[in-house]
């Protein structure tokens, strides 16, 4: 059974890596390999496909492949959408996870919630968030992750 501190770690070590990225942004080559351990590590497209929507994007809402989901987290020249911007090299100082409820069963996992990430003035951007976990070789990866701001309502004339 997939227990609920399992799912923690699992956040902790996404939101250290999303800062981590950032922190490396001056020295891509470093931000690209490290950018490329963190996929491996937390995400399993090694193992089949993940339901990626990040956040930032409208064109191209959907990103399976790694190749796409790195594309948005760097960007780069080598980009795999023109929209990305490279949503991790902001910078971002801090990341936490607020759990509205986390969904546990004996290989998969699911958290719903919001995140918040703290850029380098201390703002915080507020984001909703369902992540899909399970279990690859004894290690929790993500397999469903959606991410979106939350719903703000067009003024009424």
């Amino acid at each position: 059974m997939i227990s609920q501190e399992q799912v923690v770690n699992a956040q902790k070590k996404w939101g250290a890596g999303v800062v981590k990225i950032g922190s490396l942004k001056e020295n891509r080559p470093e931000c690209e390999a490290f950018a490329n351990d963190f996929l491996d590590s937390l995400y399993s497209f090694q193992t089949g496909p993940v339901l990626f929507k990040p956040t930032k994007c409208a064109k191209e809402q959907f990103r399976p492949t790694k190749v796409e989901a790195l594309s948005y987290f760097i960007a780069g020249q080598n980009r795999a959408s023109l929209e990305d911007k490279g949503f991790a090299i902001n910078p971002w100082t801090n990341v936490r996870f607020e759990n509205s409820d986390i969904i546990l069963e004996e290989n998969r996992a699911i958290a719903m919630g919001n995140y918040f990430f703290t850029d380098l003035n201390g703002n915080e951007a507020k984001v909703e968030y369902t992540f899909g976990y399970k279990i690859v070789e004894g290690e929790l990866k993500i397999d469903l992750h959606h991410s979106s701001f939350p719903y703000d309502p067009a003024p009424t004339a």
